[in-house]
């Protein structure tokens, strides 16, 4: 159990994908502009990412990786299909992200027409990605650290989201110089804010 918290907690401020990797900026940015709508897309990758990774990681080790088919016969004890992880994963991906976009569509069209292309976009979204990979490099023992891991990275680009969304909201009414307005002075506080991550990396888990 404490090393299910340890990993979550690590995944959501330690190994941060926005402030520690800088995976994702691309939505980060494009939708931050409203707590509404990050809150709407921070959901979304949570679900995503809660869901892919544990995917992902019964792909690998059940199909994928050398040896992973000998639970078929002892006749495929050494194939290795490791060179498909790539195109495998992005297509459970899609295959989330499609269902996601369909569920917003259906039970807030508001929401969905707010997200716009950035909803469907979760599915080349590289936090998403990033995740079954770093996922794939770290080798968790079962599928519980692995579903930790997806839900904690998941949480952490939420929180990362909905907190610059909430300072860009804030900022609005504040004396920026005109040439810093709108992505300069994000990126600087963004910037700013992965400063203040890393000193959660002080914590010892």
């Amino acid at each position: 159990m404490q090393e299910l918290i340890n990993i979550f907690v690590k995944a959501v401020f330690v190994e941060n994908m926005i402030f520690a990797y800088f995976l994702g900026m691309c939505s980060y940015l494009a939708v931050s502009k409203k707590v509404t709508t990050g809150v709407g897309l921070g959901f979304a990758v949570i679900f995503v990412l809660g869901i892919t990774v544990p995917a992902n990681y019964l792909l690998e080790n059940y199909v994928l990786s050398e040896g992973a088919l000998s639970w078929v016969s002892p006749a495929f004890a050494e194939v290795d299909l490791s060179f498909l992880s790539f195109i495998l994963f992005i297509a459970i991906i899609a295959s989330m992200v499609q269902l996601v976009e369909m569920t917003v569509e259906k039970f807030s069209p508001s929401l969905y027409n707010s997200l716009g292309i950035f909803l469907p976009l979760i599915a080349v979204n590289c936090a998403i990605l990033g995740g079954s990979l770093f996922m794939q490099e770290r080798n968790y023992a079962n599928i519980g650290e692995a579903s930790v891991f997806g839900l904690g990275s998941g949480v952490g680009w939420f929180l990362a989201i909905v907190a610059i969304a909430a300072i860009r909201e804030k900022i609005q009414y504040s004396n920026v110089p005109g040439p810093l307005r709108g992505l300069g002075i994000t990126f600087i506080v963004t910037g700013l804010m992965g400063i203040a991550f890393m000193s959660f990396m002080g914590i010892k888990l």
